[in-house]
């Protein structure tokens, strides 16, 4: 009898355990209450010591962990939270019901988590956190948590945007509705199950494009977006477009460029959602097919590569170097300065202006570093501007006589770009004595 009962116990104990680590809490929203607490505490006042002081102690302070792999991951800080609120007061007051209504979509994410995991049964287990981020991101992954930025996730055509200068968050809202919190969710949970990076903007363009597509098997319907309507309609012409940098580094033109797309931006993730779809349409074993989906190792190229083939989506095939090689040429260079730098001529202490020159027509921007020797020999003083052609772009120096100087003209995301949007194909580095 004794041994029954012990065993009895011991059944009951497994039970009471499984039964804990099923009911364990998968989604946290409660970042989302505390930092309303906070904004209100902050409107109460003018003072930014207090301002500052209200979202570190209600908000970043008392915060789940995963607002602080947020924070980290995205940069945030009570700083820019401050900013913010105090910038955009219009925003936040139409914003705010939207982010509380998220507690009534926790089931229903819960219910696709658990579709997933009959897609998928390898589904490792992950926590979704739903905080208030700083704009800069709708979502995003950091080991098996699930980071959502709600402020951005929530926004809809309703949303007041009339504060905002950059047109990247109104055009996402624009296209946005509370049906998307789900998806979007179940997107970045898949994120959790993936190999980390990727080689070039082809294995970054089907990592995001396979969480797009198995979020659709998931919810049984199409995803709904700008980037969707507008790649649906223009397919053959951005299927073209894509293979010409696919090999490439290079995101600008495809990737996170909510800020300087010229069309539609994140047009690289319906690229990788029409691959990755063309990989499943064929395949006598669905099941397999998302397996192969989720665990393709995206920081491979030849596999990459591999999967690509297999997928059929460019019968044609490519080549490769020819691609890369006709990038770099649409890529502008430097060609010079006048006067000369980088020779055994002196340049006069009294000379005030110098002109980079182009190989052809830039954009707007510009980037100037110092020199590996620092700000000592940095010559430039500030900026005049382009030429009338786009060609050339005067700085203004000042100069000491019979002194080294050095600055580097680089290669940064908003830096020189050509007009049809190529960043520099190197840094330029300009150097020169005075006499």
């Amino acid at each position: 009898m004794k041994r029954i009962l012990c065993l009895l116990l011991l059944a009951g104990s497994i039970n009471s355990a499984l039964g804990q680590s099923a009911k364990k809490q998968k989604v946290f929203t409660e970042d989302i209450d505390r930092f309303w607490v906070a904004y209100d505490s902050i409107r109460t006042t003018a003072n930014r010591t207090k301002q500052l002081a209200y979202i570190n102690n209600l908000y970043i302070k008392p915060g789940t962990e995963g607002l602080a792999a947020f924070m980290k991951a995205r940069d945030y800080s009570a700083e820019l939270w401050v900013d913010l609120i105090n910038k955009l007061p219009k925003y936040w007051a139409s914003i705010r019901p939207n982010t509380l209504a998220v507690k009534t979509k926790t089931k229903d994410i819960e219910k696709s988590i658990r579709r997933f995991k009959r897609l998928y049964p390898e589904m490792r287990e992950a926590s979704m956190y739903f905080t208030i981020g700083g704009l800069r991101s709708g979502g995003t992954v950091d080991g098996s948590k699930v980071l959502i930025g709600t402020e951005i996730a929530t926004g809809n055509a309703q949303t007041d945007v009339s504060e905002f200068k950059n047109p990247w968050l109104p055009g996402v809202f624009k296209e946005q509705s509370m049906d998307n919190i789900v998806p979007l969710n179940v997107h970045e949970y898949v994120h959790t199950q993936q190999h980390e990076g990727g080689a070039n903007l082809l294995g970054q363009s089907l990592k995001e494009g396979a969480c797009d597509f198995v979020t659709e098997l998931i919810m049984g319907k199409p995803l709904q977006g700008t980037y969707f309507t507008y790649g649906a309609a223009h397919e053959q012409e951005l299927r073209e477009a894509f293979k010409q940098e696919m090999f490439t580094t290079y995101y600008a033109h495809w990737l996170y460029n909510g800020s300087t797309a010229s069309t539609t931006a994140d047009l690289g993730y319906y690229m990788g959602y029409a691959i990755n779809k063309a990989y499943y349409a064929p395949a006598k074993s669905k099941r397999q097919a998302v397996k192969e989906i989720i665990e393709l190792d995206y920081a491979n190229p030849e596999a990459v590569e591999r999967f690509v083939k297999q997928s059929g989506y460019y019968p044609e095939g490519w080549d490769k170097a020819a691609l890369l090689a006709g990038f770099t040429a649409r890529q502008p260079v430097v060609l010079g300065t006048l006067p000369a730098t980088n020779g055994t001529a002196e340049l006069d202490a009294t000379d005030r202006t110098l002109v980079i020159q182009f190989d052809r027509e830039m954009g707007e921007g510009m980037s100037f570093s110092p020199g590996p020797r620092g700000k000592e020999y940095f010559p430039l003083k500030k900026p005049v501007g382009f030429s009338t052609d786009h060609k050339s772009f005067t700085v203004e120096m000042e100069l000491q006589p019979h002194h080294e100087y050095e600055f580097v003209v680089t290669v940064m995301p908003r830096g020189f770009i050509s007009k049809d949007g190529y960043l520099l194909r190197q840094d330029y580095p300009i150097r020169f004595k005075t006499k």
